[in-house]
């Protein structure tokens, strides 16, 4: 079967009896061209099945308003909440997205990187793998001044735009408040420390008992994976320890939700035994019992950010390499869980 001419603005031209630059101006909505004709140029050009030559306009434009987006993950409600406020940005800027993910590998990271760049990319948001030892794969961006805005997992000292919370901060506040619940044996449960966002959490959940004069125990920490099986084996290390904790810190809402319920499933109370506080605010948090007292992450206002930062370089109204450091504000969100003294 022999396939359909693809329609071109010269079929919709010589129809209509308008020059090919009239129909072309239309179609990108162009308000030298009156709305009537506007309307006659589309509607035919729907009515014919007419596609946008979107790869002929960017070789010839040297731009093809497509921003690749480099995740960690997309089964996570932080994540989800990250692409939902990027798309917000780059929808209204008229930007499509190419979304990747690693699986937490950084081969396969770097090369999604290579496939964004061969795809002629304007911009790249990322965030970085587990894994991920270094930045020589997003040397190709810079080379070509491809703008990169970093989210989230970054490296803090490397040049380049980042948007993050401040988790050393957080990290501290959620240790803190186990220890105003009276917690003085405090597991933390976290995952690969290559990653800034758990050694600064690590960093402040060990300043928080330094401040109130209690010593940290390498016994009491934990670095596993996130998934259900991760955090199964994390809460068999807990109920296998001599001494119980009577506080755990644990840097993902979704693990703390598996290890609350393995806890429970052994006849550990929450939080009158163990008191929990989680990270995220996953909105598992919310329907488990008891509900888990976390920091909520802003993943919507990140999105935004990162993808305002990179839209206003495009536009030239900014440059991401004046930029260092954005932080957004997180808070501690306290519910039954943690408290051991009851609701303040």
């Amino acid at each position: 079967m022999k396939a359909e001419k693809e329609i071109t603005i010269y079929d919709i031209a010589k129809q209509l009896n308008v020059s090919p630059a009239t129909v072309s101006r239309a179609l990108n909505d162009s308000p030298t061209i009156s709305i009537a004709t506007r309307k006659r140029i589309n509607a035919l050009a729907e009515k014919l099945g007419y596609r946008h030559n979107t790869f002929a306009s960017s070789l010839r434009l040297q731009k093809t308003h497509t921003i690749g987006v480099i995740l960690h993950e997309l089964n996570s409600y932080f994540i989800t909440s990250v692409l939902a406020g990027i798309e917000k940005i780059t929808t209204e800027a008229r930007y499509n997205l190419i979304i990747v993910h690693s699986a937490e590998n950084p081969d396969l990271e770097a090369a999604n990187a290579r496939n964004l760049f061969h795809k002629r990319v304007d911009g790249v948001i990322a965030s970085l793998s587990f894994d991920t030892e270094d930045l020589s794969h997003f040397k190709q961006f810079q080379n070509k001044n491809i703008p990169v805005v970093f989210f989230d997992r970054v490296f803090e000292n490397s040049d380049g735009a980042k948007v993050i919370i401040n988790n050393y901060q957080a990290g501290y506040d959620a240790t803190a408040h186990l220890i105003q619940q009276g917690c003085k044996r405090i597991a933390h449960i976290t995952s690969s420390l290559k990653r800034n966002v758990y050694a600064e959490r690590m960093r402040g959940y060990k300043q928080a008992l330094q401040d109130n004069h209690l010593k940290f125990n390498e016994k009491l920490l934990i670095i596993d994976g996130f998934k259900e099986e991760d955090a199964t084996r994390s809460a068999t290390r807990i109920l296998s320890m001599k001494n119980l904790p009577d506080g755990i810190f644990i840097t993902n809402d979704f693990c703390a939700a598996v290890v609350m319920q393995a806890l429970k499933d052994a006849g550990i109370r929450i939080p009158q035994d163990i008191a929990m506080v989680g990270f995220n605010n996953d909105s598992i948090g919310k329907v488990i019992s008891p509900k888990l007292t976390t920091i909520n992450y802003p993943g919507f206002e990140m999105g935004q950010v990162a993808a305002r930062t990179l839209i206003n370089h495009l536009k030239g109204t900014w440059d991401v390499n004046l930029t260092n450091t954005v932080i957004i504000k997180s808070e501690l969100i306290v519910r039954e869980s943690s408290l051991k003294k009851g609701e303040k």
